[in-house]
Formats: structure tokens, C-alpha cells, sequence
């Protein structure tokens, strides 16, 4: 019976202190840590610019040598002159012969501008803009954590996991940013 009494207390014995140390391994781990109520992931929408180009037909007026149409009013005068002097006899011949140029002239004017107008030729240029492509890349996580029975949240570059460590009561990541914006080793709470 000897040997069954103390087979029987160091046993009992053996489950107090395991009991007592995972016990106090919680204690400890509650102390020492923070429990991470949730970690969403977070991204962000980027743009990246790149160049779109495409060929484009443009249609250019020849450079235009007699900007004040000489040729084209010269000519029309004397052909109107040669015209009007056709016309008519005495006084009126002159008169015909005058009003043959000016009309002649304002005719070879217009006749040479709508020449010079449609006096073109095409080139086909390159026209380019620059367009955005939107790209998702990730931003960290919003992490709610709860703390000495209050709940808190921070953002951080990786997933924390299920816990977060605990010093001095403040949790502190290497690299952290809480909701008020500190960052790199600061301690949130």
C-alpha cells in the first residue's frame, strides 16, 4: 500500500506543477502579448503611365508663294479689260473697258485663292498620349487587437498573426503604424 500511496501522490503531485505551469504560462503569455482580435489585408489602387501611340493622317496647305493673289488679279483685270472694251462704243467703251478690269480683277483674285486653298498635301504623323493603367498591390493590414481588456487597432506591413508582443504594457512591432500615424519601432496602444 506504501508503494501505491506514493505512486498515487507523486502522481497528483506531477499534474499540480504541469497544471500550475501552463497556468502560469498563461498568465505570463497574457502579459507578454496582446491577442489580435483581426488582421484585414488592405491594398491600394496604382497607377502606372505608359505612352499610346497611333499613326494619324493631317492635311497641310502648301506654303502659298503670292499671299496677295498678284497673278491671279493682274490677270483677271486683263482679261476683264480686254472684255469690256469688246462692249460698247465712245465714252461707253472706256467705261466697259474699266469696270471689264475691275470686275476681271476681283474674279482672277477670288479664282486664284480658292487654287492656293485647295493646293494640299498629307502627311501621316505620329500622335501619342499617355494613358494609366490601374494596378491592386497590397498595403499592409488594419489589425484590431485587444489589450487589458480594451480593443485598439494599428496597421502593419505583414499579417501579426494571433497575437502581438507586449512591453511595458504597449505593443511594439519593428515595423508599425498606428491609427494616429507614428511609424518604424513605434508602440501602439
Amino acid at each position: 500500500m506504501k508503494v501505491s500511496f506514493m505512486a498515487g501522490a507523486l502522481a497528483g503531485a506531477v499534474v499540480v506543477v504541469a497544471g500550475s505551469a501552463v497556468a502560469g504560462y498563461h498568465v505570463y503569455q497574457a502579459a507578454h502579448t496582446a491577442k489580435v482580435l483581426s488582421a484585414e489585408p488592405l491594398t491600394r489602387t496604382v497607377k502606372i503611365p505608359r505612352q499610346e501611340c497611333h499613326d494619324e493622317e493631317v492635311t497641310h496647305t502648301k506654303p502659298v508663294k503670292d499671299q496677295n493673289r498678284l497673278i491671279g488679279t493682274g490677270i483677271g483685270a486683263l482679261v476683264g479689260g480686254v472684255l469690256g472694251h469688246q462692249i460698247g462704243g465712245g465714252n461707253g467703251k472706256t467705261l466697259a473697258t474699266v469696270a471689264g478690269a475691275g470686275a476681271g480683277g476681283y474674279a482672277g483674285n477670288k479664282i486664284q485663292q480658292n487654287a492656293q486653298e485647295k493646293d494640299t498635301y498629307t502627311t501621316t504623323e505620329q500622335r501619342c498620349n499617355t494613358v494609366y493603367d490601374k494596378k491592386e498591390e497590397p498595403a499592409g493590414f488594419d489589425v484590431v487587437y485587444e489589450l487589458n481588456g480594451s480593443k485598439h487597432h494599428l496597421h502593419t506591413d505583414t499579417d501579426p498573426g494571433s497575437s502581438l508582443p507586449v512591453k511595458d504594457g504597449k505593443v511594439v512591432l519593428a515595423s508599425v503604424k498606428n491609427t494616429a500615424g507614428a511609424t518604424n519601432g513605434a508602440k501602439a496602444q
